[in-house]
């Protein structure tokens, strides 16, 4: 197996991007062809796996009330920085200050008062109510 790895990198390369192969179709990593093979279930949940663990440790080092909220707030904060990545999500600063503050009402008005609201619909409603509960 170690042998055949090997040579489909050699001949195949690497590639961390989607590029376009030689026929025209979008491929990555060594030879994979995302539009006719795409990504099976368990790789789909491995990548997910993956980002969701990356968006919690970048979270909890680059927003200071994190570690302080409950598990719903906290889920909220992830989802918004899984859309919006985590410098995104630091542009939210009204919105953090008033969580900094316990003022969940607040937090959720500042969250509705955003492009990203404008642009998520319904997802920005539904995370702002849960925020506004304060739960």
């Amino acid at each position: 197996m170690q042998t055949l790895k090997a040579q489909l990198l050699r001949y195949e390369g690497l590639s961390l991007k989607p590029y376009r192969c030689t026929e025209g179709k979008l491929t990555i990593g060594i030879g994979r062809n995302l539009e006719d093979k795409g990504l099976s279930l368990d790789e789909v949940d491995y990548l997910l796996n993956n980002d969701i663990n990356n968006v919690i440790a970048q979270v909890a080092v680059h927003i200071r009330v994190f570690k302080l909220l409950n598990e719903t707030k906290k889920i909220i904060l992830l989802d918004m920085a899984f859309n919006l990545g985590v410098a995104g999500l630091c542009k939210f600063k009204n919105m953090l200050r008033a969580l900094e503050d316990k003022n969940y009402p607040l937090a959720a008005a500042e969250m509705l008062d955003s492009r990203w609201a404008k642009q998520v619909g319904v997802r920005a409603d539904e995370l702002a109510q849960k925020m506004a509960l304060g739960e």
